[in-house]
């Protein structure tokens, strides 16, 4: 499974971003391979209109099936990732993304629900 998390950073040790739309970067962990990869979606900070949809895409084509963030998605990019099946846990907008990660497997965050 591919786990997203919006980060302020590239590492397991970078902050989380606690926004969804204009998040800094998607960093991905992906169990099978144990492998980290990171987009860089600084550049939708300039879009006036439609960064939470357009980073909801990104997440799709990233192949993701768990998004972890802070605050959660806004209406039109909830539906677009719930319409592509990726579950949605909030309340890590404080935590490292290691943090984030130990507290997903621990069933301590919060589900979304739109």
């Amino acid at each position: 499974m591919k786990i997203a998390f919006t980060t302020k950073g590239t590492e397991w040790d970078s902050m989380m971003d606690p926004r969804f739309g204009r998040t800094e970067y998607l960093l991905v962990y992906d169990e099978d391979k144990n492998e980290l990869i990171h987009f860089d979606n600084r550049t939708i900070e300039n879009e006036a209109h439609g960064a939470g949809p357009k980073t909801a895409q990104k997440l799709f084509e990233l192949n993701a099936g768990v998004l972890i963030t802070g605050n959660g998605p806004g209406g039109n990019a909830a539906t677009v990732l719930e319409q592509a099946g990726i579950k949605i846990y909030v309340g890590a907008g404080l935590m490292t993304v290691k943090e984030a990660f130990e507290a997903f497997k621990n069933n301590e965050l919060k589900k979304f629900l739109s």
